[in-house]
């Protein structure tokens, strides 16, 4: 069998350096589930956060480990191996968690929906609120 096949983030020769939550993830997670696929992309920049923030990950992991597992189950396994990240700094994780069989027969991963997260709808709230007048304004 190969060695495990680990996607930089981002995929494509244009992508970022990795910074250093992104590397602890990487490395606990290859530790932890020996995978023979894992990619882990830094999505914070699409949550509203500063450049650097690294606060909002997403993540697929196939392993042997997962094998007879429910995605429940395949989860925590994931959210165990990230125990000390999900309680700091890590705070929000998309996950795909497949079995190497799951991956050879479909290597997709399902697009996630854009965010809505608090600061994207306050930024929106207040450019529609500058183009009228406020009672405050008054």
């Amino acid at each position: 069998m190969r060695g495990p096949l680990l996607a930089a983030a981002g995929g494509g020769l244009g992508a970022m350096a990795e910074g250093p939550l992104a590397r602890t993830i990487r490395a606990k997670l290859a530790a932890a589930l020996q995978p023979t696929h894992l990619q882990v992309l830094d999505e914070s920049s699409r949550h509203g956060g500063p450049p650097g923030t690294e606060s909002h990950f997403s993540v697929v992991v196939v392993s042997g480990r997962f094998a007879g597992l429910p995605p429940l189950q395949r989860h925590r396994l994931v959210h165990a191996a990230l125990r000390a990240e999900l309680a700091g700094p890590l705070h929000a994780l998309a996950i795909v968690a497949r079995t190497p069989q799951q991956w050879e027969s479909d290597s997709r991963v399902p697009p996630r929906p854009p965010c809505l997260g608090g600061s994207k709808q306050e930024r929106r709230r207040d450019a529609a609120g500058a183009d009228e007048d406020s009672p405050r304004d008054q």
